[in-house]
């Protein structure tokens, strides 16, 4: 992993009464380096939260590492390893409280980064907060009632109550709560929405912004080009081109880049590419050595395939990327399980 420190921990409860669970990503070297929360999203079923794991953001943490960074993914109340309970929700789609969510997630990230800076290789007076979806909602409650230290953030698609495509449970609410956000927030913020998010769509989020700006929010704001099928998920590893570009210009604008040069990425595993694989494999598979674990890559006969990252369990990668490549072909089988050939 050199030369990056890499650590899964858990953050205690304030009340001592559970943990969160967390990742680290840095440079591997001595010293202090100012803290990046990054912050997840939530899925759209409760079914899926208690699989959720840091790891799955590894690589969007390990670009803040290369850039001088110490990475910290915490998984809120609720989510993957955490406990405590789930304490994000907004209550009835016709009827939800957005604000009561808000800061039950801002308070998650507070708890957590008490707990950060104290530890000696954060730099407790440069924060920045990141998120994605409800991690960028997250943000923007963080930046409402900050945390000392908290010098910038950056909200990628940021907001709550998508249902299904271009769906929102009462947006006006969700405007609403922006708009109380606002007038307490000062930090410099950086918000970017692909132009074909479905989950939060340009009018929508350019409501956020008018709403959240009009009581004093400082935002920076980017429609960015479409995304792949779906740009709500353009904070991601696949992202990377084009996302990374937009953070290092805002934080440049505020003096907030600790190194000048990029450490180059982890060496990559010795695996050998399917020779099965069709037109899309090949880029699919580049993909797949540079992910995360747990992870899995399977493949036909007929060149199909299928492949996760981040998962909880390296069964779970397994089972998860084999029903992938099966909707494309019924003759798959697994190749590789983390970086090694499957047995």
């Amino acid at each position: 992993m050199r030369p990056f420190h890499q650590e899964e921990f858990h953050i205690p409860f304030a009340s001592g009464s559970g943990s969160y669970e967390a990742l680290l990503v840095r440079p591997d070297e001595p010293g202090q380096y100012p803290l990046a929360l990054i912050n997840h999203g939530s899925p759209r079923s409760a079914a899926d939260r208690p699989n959720m794991t840091p790891l799955s953001m590894f690589p969007e943490a390990l670009e803040f590492a290369r850039r001088g960074w110490a990475a910290v993914v915490v998984m809120r109340r609720g989510y993957g390893g955490s406990n405590g309970g789930w304490a994000e929700s907004y209550g009835t789609c016709n009827n939800p409280d957005y604000l009561a969510a808000a800061k039950a997630a801002a308070s998650d990230l507070k708890t957590a980064t008490d707990y950060l800076v104290k530890q000696r290789d954060i730099d407790g007076s440069r924060i920045i907060s990141v998120g994605v979806s409800a991690g960028g909602f997250a943000t923007v409650a963080l930046t409402a009632d900050p945390l000392p230290g908290l010098v910038a953030a950056v909200s990628f698609a940021g907001g709550r109550g998508s249902l299904e495509a271009d769906q929102d449970c009462r947006a006006d609410r969700l405007v609403d709560a922006y708009r109380a956000m606002g007038k307490t927030s000062r930090v410099p913020m950086l918000w970017v929405y692909a132009e074909n998010d479905h989950f939060f769509g340009p009018q929508l989020a350019q409501q956020l912004r008018q709403a959240f700006t009009s009581g004093g929010g400082n935002v920076e704001f980017i429609r960015a080009p479409v995304f792949r099928d779906e740009g709500h998920f353009l904070f991601s590893q696949g992202g990377i081109p084009e996302w990374s570009g937009y953070v290092d210009n805002f934080l440049k604008e505020h003096n907030l880049a600790p190194r000048t040069a990029l450490l180059p990425p982890p060496a990559q595993p010795d695996l050998h590419e399917p020779s099965e694989l069709g037109k899309n494999g090949p880029t699919a598979f580049q993909s797949y050595l540079t992910s995360p674990p747990h992870k899995a890559f399977a493949v036909a006969h007929d060149g199909s395939f299928g492949w996760v990252s981040g998962e909880r369990t390296s069964e779970i990668a397994r089972d998860n990327a084999l029903e992938y490549c099966q909707q494309h072909s019924k003759s798959c089988d697994v190749r590789f399980i983390d970086d090694a050939p499957a047995h």
